[in-house]
């Protein structure tokens, strides 16, 4: 059986359903069910089993060696949120305890760990274990994701494959639930469909024009197919950045967007919120090249036909994957 946390969110339910499209039957979906708009999310899902993510330690204890595989994406998100305990204890101990489990009973691990680790960028983007001990993440969230990363990398005893995945700044269906944490194209959408124009927020740095901002915006379709080549294939272990390897900047994006709905661009650029100005990232760009050397060799989706899938095909009908 393969275990997937964080089921009913945005990319772990994406994943699960391409499982399930490649005839995998015995899944387990571990989180928590209460949120109503996530658990839409689903809705055609057929061969999974769920179980609350407050149990499936003493799951783990009685089943896990029938386990085969698991992915742990289930993670508290906010970049907002201030508070560390929230983190520590979803991110940094719950992800402890998986790990464990996957020692004791000889499982390959693949986690979800964030770009968000790299804070400001002051030591690149390179995916190399050298510097996560260097790192800075902005944010409560960001620490957290780092912290289990330099954990991980202090361990004697590890699974038999295991990748923390550096995910950058990821997009698409299934994403309806995340409120302000929802990626810019699922805002940029709505506010589109309901005001005719979009607002971005305007640069507070020298030299950077507004709506210049860049980011490695990736696909959640390219992010699972990394996930089903890894969970092929096995690689070495390591931490693998998962984005595209290519910047592009807020304005793209709202102009792709615009162009999906056939509408002329209409941008207004509006300050930066305070509780975030501080902490916002002016620029993102994966190294790619460790998951490349290791056999991962499919392109990425070009961002304009990625922007263009995901508002014909998922938010024009509000579809889910």
């Amino acid at each position: 059986m393969i275990v997937v946390t964080g089921a009913a969110g945005f990319i772990a339910s994406c994943l699960i359903k391409a499982l399930e499209e490649k005839g995998v039957t015995d899944i387990i979906g571990v989180d928590h069910f209460g949120n109503e708009e996530k658990q839409r999310n689903l809705s055609s899902l057929s061969n999974t089993t769920f179980i609350e993510r407050s149990v499936f330690d003493n799951w783990l204890l009685k089943n896990g060696p029938q386990v085969k595989f698991i992915f742990h994406l289930g993670a508290r998100t906010d970049t907002t949120l201030q508070d560390k305990t929230v983190f520590d204890s979803l991110n940094l101990n719950y992800s402890k305890m998986v790990w464990k489990h996957a020692v004791e009973n000889q499982i390959p691990l693949i986690y979800a760990s964030s770009a968000a680790t790299y804070g400001n960028g002051e030591f690149g983007y390179s995916d190399s274990l050298e510097i996560v001990e260097k790192l800075k993440p902005l944010n409560p969230y960001g620490d957290s994701k780092n912290d289990f990363d330099k954990w991980v990398l202090k361990q004697q005893n590890t699974p038999p494959f295991w990748a923390g995945l550096k995910f950058f700044n990821v997009f698409g269906p299934n994403e309806y639930h995340k409120s302000r944490m929802a990626s810019v194209i699922f805002h940029c959408f709505n506010q589109i469909k309901s005001t005719g124009k979009m607002r971005l927020f305007q640069s507070h740095k020298a030299g950077i024009a507004h709506g210049e901002q860049k980011r490695d915006f990736v696909y959640v379709k390219d992010v699972v197919k990394v996930c089903l080549f890894l969970l092929e294939n096995k690689p070495a272990s390591g931490i693998y950045n998962l984005g595209t390897g290519i910047a592009r900047s807020f304005n793209d994006l709202v102009k792709a967007t615009f162009h999906a709905l056939e509408i002329e661009p209409d941008i207004e650029y509006i300050p930066t919120p305070e509780d975030i100005r501080e902490s916002y990232q002016y620029f993102t760009e994966a190294d790619m090249s460790k998951l490349r050397k290791n056999g991962y060799n499919s392109p990425f989706t070009i961002l304009e036909d990625a922007v263009f899938d995901y508002v014909v095909n998922y938010l024009n009908d509000h579809s889910y994957f």
